[in-house]
């Protein structure tokens, strides 16, 4: 079964937590950077079982914490 594709406007409205299609769509990069980046500690994350999700407010954190100020 196909899961519902989810409106990037309205993330900031889910309760819960996010997989890594969640916040590859967020972050309009692709799944495999997402797990990379977390595996490598790199990207804020939860491990349930074999499971890896996200704390949306982490991933804003994240970026808020990566940007880089273009003059």
């Amino acid at each position: 079964m196909r899961r519902p594709t989810m409106d990037t406007d309205n993330l900031e409205q889910e309760e819960g937590l996010w997989d890594a299609n969640d916040v590859a769509r967020f972050l309009k990069a692709s799944r495999s950077w997402v797990y990379q980046r977390a595996q490598a500690g790199q990207l804020p994350c939860v491990k349930i079982g074999g499971l890896l999700r996200f704390e949306p407010a982490e991933i804003r954190a994240f970026i808020r914490g990566q940007g880089t100020k273009i003059r």
